[in-house]
């Protein structure tokens, strides 16, 4: 997909690639997250080993063998792209099997995203009581706001929410981690993004002068009509902005049917972009340029429109006319030979007589 990557600019400090979960030393810390945004838990042992037990009550046992699970070289543990069915108690131990941290995870489904945007007057999910054997309390727990995606022009700015449950007297609880192994198909049980309007001032004490890249890349037109990028360093958990042509897309914008050919997707908080047209695409993260993608069409192979038999037809004429070529050419070539010796036999017999 991408053919070309230049890296145009580097300096220190720069953006993590993932958000950095942590817990204080030896305790235990509940979090809900969003499935399919990649997280990395801190555990700070170089010689961490992980464990894992799902919330379906099953054993613990040692991390190994997962696909898109990495211990990184200071302990702490990379998930990309974690799954609902990955939610459960992640234990970090050192050597001798000492505690070190612990973190239960409920990765809520974030292909259920329910997203409002509150200058266009759209209201979250509403609190619900449902009965569970006893009733119980259901509503979203927000995260604070990010920050704007601009600075001294009007940008957005969102929030997560995440799906919790509260039984008193108990401490409220993310949803699954509540539910474990409890089948229950209920429209409530998810979690939200809402979005609203902004303006701020720059603030040149946050500029970190991230490296950013250069792409050009060659797939749109080729197979398909449309394709995805995705803005290197981006994250759900982080404010994001796209740019097509010099004109910034807003969540606004795809709500009420203004995308201008484009796609933010919701799942991923606008992390990927879905473009169906040729343009210059900037993203921006933490207000910071990230990355430029410049989608070139590849031209479709050239078809003839003349019908088989008259192709057919036409070639052979055209074989009939290369060997036609060929024989008079070999046959100059042979006069040019041969003339000069025919001059000189006639020559030769006048100078006899």
């Amino acid at each position: 997909m991408l053919a070309t990557l230049c890296l145009v600019s580097f300096s220190f400090p720069i953006l993590w690639a993932q958000t950095l979960i942590s817990c204080s030393y030896k305790s235990l810390c509940q979090k809900a997250l969003l499935s399919g945004n990649d997280i990395v838990l801190h555990c700070d042992h170089k010689a961490a080993l992980w464990y894992f037990s799902s919330i379906l009550g099953e054993n613990i046992f040692l991390l190994n063998s997962w696909p898109n699970i990495k211990k990184l070289p200071g302990g702490s543990l990379q998930l990309t792209k974690p799954q609902p069915s990955q939610a459960g108690l992640f234990r970090c131990e050192d050597s001798a099997n000492a505690l070190i941290v612990e973190y239960e995870i409920d990765f809520q489904d974030a292909t259920t995203l329910h997203i409002t945007h509150k200058d266009l007057g759209q209201k979250p999910l509403q609190n619900e009581t449902l009965n569970l054997g006893g009733k119980v309390f259901i509503f979203t727990h927000w995260e604070p706001w990010q920050d704007c995606n601009r600075c001294e022009e009007p940008g957005e700015r969102k929030r997560l929410g995440y799906c919790y449950v509260e039984e008193p007297p108990e401490k409220p609880m993310p949803c699954w981690l509540y539910l474990r192994d409890e089948k229950v198909q209920y429209s409530r049980l998810r979690p939200e993004m809402q979005v609203e309007r902004c303006l701020v001032p720059c603030d040149p004490g946050k500029e970190i002068k991230q490296p950013f890249f250069i792409y050009d890349i060659y797939q749109l037109g080729k197979l398909t009509n449309h394709m995805w990028l995705t803005c290197p360093l981006a994250s759900i958990y982080r404010p994001i902005m796209w740019e097509v042509n010099g004109i910034p897309l807003t969540w606004r914008g795809q709500l009420i049917g203004q995308g201008m050919n484009t796609v933010l997707d919701t799942s991923t908080g606008g992390r990927q972009l879905q473009i169906f047209q040729p343009a210059t695409y900037k993203c921006y993260v933490h207000q910071e340029f990230m990355a430029q993608f410049s989608p070139v069409v590849v031209p479709r192979p050239w078809k003839s429109r003349i019908p088989p038999k008259e192709a057919d037809s036409v070639l052979k004429g055209l074989k009939l006319m290369l060997l036609m070529v060929f024989v008079l050419a070999l046959a100059g070539l042979l006069f040019r030979v041969f003339h000069p010796a025919w001059d000189k036999r006639k020559n030769s017999v006048l100078l006899v007589k």
